[in-house]
C-alpha cells in the first residue's frame, strides 16, 4: 500500500506544478479539468500523507525504543507508538473507500422532477410538500434552485414540478432521493378524519451537457403555446411556452416558467439532455445485472423508497430501515439525517464489495 500511496502523492504534486504553469493557466478548458482533478484528489492525498506519516513515526519510535535506556523515555515512545497505531485502521478504511472509483456524475448539478401519483388531490398536495422539503434542504446547503416547469394543482401543491439545483457535488447528495415516496395521513380534503395513502415519484437526473449527449435537430419536434395556470386557463397572450418532442424516443419536455420563448427552449433542451442521459445510464446499469440492483446510491423511480406516516410521526426509509420523524423530515430540517444514513450505508456496501 505504501508504494501505491507514494505514487499517488507524487502524481498530485505533479498536478500542482502543472496548475502553476502559466501556459496551462491560459488554457481555460485544460486548467478547469486539471483543477477539478486536483480538488478530487485533495482529501485522499491528505489521508495518504497522514497514514504514511503515522507509519514513519511508528518505525522511528520503535528504533529509538530499542536504543532507549531511560524508563520515562521508553514510556513516552511506547505512548507515541500506541497513538499512531490507533490512527491506522480508520485511515486505512478511509483511504480504501476514497480509492474506489466514484460515480462520475457526483459532481454534476441536477434536474429534479416531482410528480403526483396515486391519491388524486392529496397526491398533488404531497408533491408540493416534498418540493418544500427539498427547498429547505437546498437552502441549508447553500445551493441554488431554479424552477424549470410546473403544473400546479387547484387543490394545492403540484401535479408535477421540475427544478434545477446547482452547487457543490449536488448529485452526490440528491441521488438518494430517486424513487416512490409514500405518505399516510389525514388529507386536508378529508372531512371524516380517515387516513389516506398517497404517493409521488421523485426523479433525480444528473445534468448533461452537449459533450455527454448529442442531439440531432432533425430528431426534434418543437411546439409553442400560451403559458397556462391552474385549471388550464391562459395566463398570457404570447406563445412563450415551449414543448419539445424527441422523436426517436418519444420523450416530451416542456417549459413555460421563463419569460421568453428562447429561454423556455433552452430549459427544454437542458431537461431533454438530462432525460436522454438518464436513459443511457439505465441502459448501462441494466447490463451490470444484479450488481446494479444492490446499490443504495442509485434509486429507481419505480421503487418505493420511503414512507411518511403522520399519525405515528415516523418516516421510514425502506432501503436501510432507517427511521426518523414525520415533523422533523417532511416539515422540518431533518432530511439531512436520512441522506447521511443512506450515504453511510452506501459507503459500507462499497467497502464490502471492494474487499
Amino acid at each position: 500500500m505504501r508504494d501505491k500511496l507514494e505514487k499517488l502523492i507524487a502524481a498530485y504534486e505533479e498536478l500542482e506544478k502543472k496548475l502553476a504553469d502559466p501556459s496551462v493557466a491560459s488554457n481555460i478548458k485544460e486548467f478547469t479539468r486539471l483543477n477539478k482533478e486536483y480538488a478530487h484528489q485533495t482529501d485522499l492525498v491528505r489521508a495518504a500523507r497522514e497514514y504514511l506519516g503515522a507509519l514513519d513515526d511508528i518505525e522511528a519510535a520503535k528504533e529509538m525504543l530499542h536504543e532507549a535506556t531511560d524508563a520515562d523515555e521508553k514510556e513516552m515512545l511506547q505512548m507515541d507508538i500506541s497513538e499512531n497505531e490507533a490512527k491506522l485502521p480508520q485511515l486505512e478504511e478511509d483511504i480504501k473507500f476514497m480509492l474506489i472509483p466514484g460515480d462520475p456524475n457526483d459532481d454534476k448539478d441536477t434536474i429534479i422532477e416531482i410528480r403526483s401519483a396515486a391519491g388524486g388531490d392529496e397526491a398533488a398536495i404531497f408533491a408540493g410538500d416534498l418540493f418544500k422539503m427539498y427547498q429547505r434542504f437546498i437552502e441549508s446547503r447553500g445551493w441554488k434552485m431554479e424552477v424549470l416547469d410546473s403544473s400546479p394543482s387547484e387543490a394545492g401543491g403540484f401535479k408535477s414540478i421540475e427544478f434545477k439545483v446547482t452547487g457543490d457535488r449536488v448529485y452526490s447528495v440528491m441521488k438518494y432521493e430517486s424513487g416512490v415516496h409514500r405518505v399516510q395521513r389525514v388529507p386536508k380534503t378529508e372531512s371524516q378524519g380517515r387516513i389516506q395513502t398517497s404517493t409521488a415519484t421523485v426523479a433525480v437526473l444528473p445534468e448533461a451537457d452537449e459533450i455527454d449527449i448529442k442531439i440531432n435537430q432533425s430528431d426534434l419536434r418543437i411546439d409553442t403555446y400560451c403559458a397556462s395556470g391552474p385549471g388550464g386557463q391562459c395566463v398570457n397572450t404570447t406563445y412563450s411556452a415551449v414543448r419539445i418532442t424527441h422523436l426517436p424516443t418519444n420523450t416530451v419536455v416542456q417549459s413555460q416558467e421563463q419569460r421568453s420563448q428562447i429561454q423556455n427552449r433552452e430549459v427544454c433542451m437542458q431537461m431533454l439532455r438530462a432525460r436522454l442521459y438518464e436513459m443511457e445510464l439505465e441502459k448501462q446499469q441494466a447490463e451490470l445485472g444484479a450488481e446494479r440492483s444492490s446499490q443504495i446510491g442509485h434509486g429507481n423511480r419505480s421503487e418505493k423508497i420511503r414512507t411518511y406516516n403522520q399519525p405515528q410521526d415516523r418516516v421510514t426509509d425502506h432501503r436501510i430501515g432507517f427511521n426518523s420523524t414525520y415533523n422533523g423530515v417532511l416539515l422540518g430540517d431533518q432530511l439531512v439525517t436520512v441522506i447521511d444514513a443512506l450515504a453511510a450505508a452506501d459507503r459500507a456496501e462499497k467497502l464490502a464489495q471492494a474487499v
